[in-house]
């Protein structure tokens, strides 16, 4: 399943870019499998993506909790939360 992955803030700094497509393994169908599909590329990828530190998704421009499924063709956006002031 190909789906189009963009990073935001910190995380685009982290990862050093900002939009990817990906082929998803048949396994990963949700949010949190993503994010821990993610973290199995490295370091970098494990400290941004490995449950310690809150990072918010979006499915198609919708903000989405961990367990939202993802669909093929669809864009996952991942962002640190907004604070304002």
């Amino acid at each position: 399943m190909k789906i189009k992955v963009l990073y935001f803030a910190r995380i685009k700094e982290a990862v050093n870019y900002s939009t990817e497509e990906v082929d998803l393994p048949n396994q990963v169908t949700t949010i949190t499998a993503l994010k821990n599909w993610l973290a199995l590329r490295g370091e970098v990828w494990a400290n941004l993506f490995d449950g310690k530190q809150l990072v918010r998704a979006a499915i198609n421009h919708t903000l989405v909790d961990d367990l939202a499924t993802i669909q093929a063709n669809d864009e996952v956006a991942f962002f640190p939360p907004v604070t304002g002031g």
